[in-house]
């Protein structure tokens, strides 16, 4: 399970929501694979990114399934009900704690709100499986995981979130990540200060 926090790798997010808006107004029900996503924090950033900058029934629309390696069972209060301790929310931008997360009983805990909660399901899954959880991602997120992987692995497994997305369905990885030259006919690289790709129509 890896360490993560909450708006960690900003611009990377704001960048992969900000080109995936198109593509969602076209769709009934988009749907995002956060691959990676630890304890949560991350998914739940992207959700309140989206609830942003979508209009209700857009987000209402919209499903996360965010996966890890690690069992959910083992952080099933913290993924599952998005129960984080208040001095790792402090960080959070201003308005956004109060806005996205309730005071808990318990003292010195908020909980993410139940919109934030219903747009994310969480699963394990092993990215080395190779075997995508669906097809038809309006965008796959991956982040501080490929650089774990052996190089023909890491070939894989991006073809195997190339399967799993619709066509032109965007891939985001972190800022160190160069895409494979091998994969050039699978993806076009969208922004030259972000690592955000979007799926080639057609193999060439």
């Amino acid at each position: 399970m890896a360490f993560t926090f909450f708006f960690r790798d900003l611009q990377v997010l704001e960048q992969l929501v900000e080109y995936s808006l198109p593509i969602i107004a076209g769709r009934s029900y988009p749907r995002v694979w956060d691959a990676g996503a630890a304890t949560g924090q991350e998914p739940y950033t992207l959700s309140i990114l989206f609830a942003e900058r979508l209009g209700h029934f857009a987000f209402g629309n919209l499903r996360i399934d965010a996966t890890d390696v690690e069992p959910t069972g083992q952080f099933g209060r913290t993924i599952r009900d998005g129960f984080y301790p208040e001095a790792e929310l402090n960080r959070l931008p201003d308005g956004i704690l109060e806005k996205y997360f309730e005071p808990e009983q318990e003292p010195g805990f908020r909980r993410a709100t139940e919109k934030l909660r219903r747009r994310i399901t969480f699963q394990q899954h092993d990215l080395l499986s190779l075997q995508e959880i669906g097809h038809g991602y309006t965008a796959v997120l991956c982040k501080n995981v490929l650089l774990h992987f052996q190089p023909a692995e890491r070939i894989q497994v991006l073809r195997m979130f190339h399967r799993a997305l619709a066509p032109g369905g965007l891939l985001a990885t972190e800022q160190t990540q160069e895409m494979p030259a091998e994969l050039a006919p699978y993806f076009a690289r969208l922004s030259s200060d972000g690592p955000v790709f979007q799926k080639r129509e057609e193999l060439t």
